[in-house]
């Protein structure tokens, strides 16, 4: 699923590590993990809260792209 990220770069902005963004979006820091290789996609809930987190779109850490281009 061709479903890209930029929470890595966001995360770092914020100034905290994946066990803080976890604790912060309700879930493990192997979630953020996860989402931010790209072997996971969260659910629209956990992107809001993330997104909200970030002070940010969800079409600011999210893109989804059909044809395998992305940012």
């Amino acid at each position: 699923m061709p479903l890209y990220n930029r929470l890595k770069e966001y995360r770092a902005r914020l100034g905290v590590n994946q066990q803080e963004m976890g604790a912060l979006a309700g879930v493990s820091r192997q979630t953020i993990s996860q989402i931010e290789r790209g072997d996971y996609s969260p659910s629209v809930t956990l992107a809001l809260k993330i997104a909200r987190i970030c002070h940010v779109t969800v079409e600011d850490i999210f893109s989804y792209e059909e044809d395998g281009d992305h940012e």
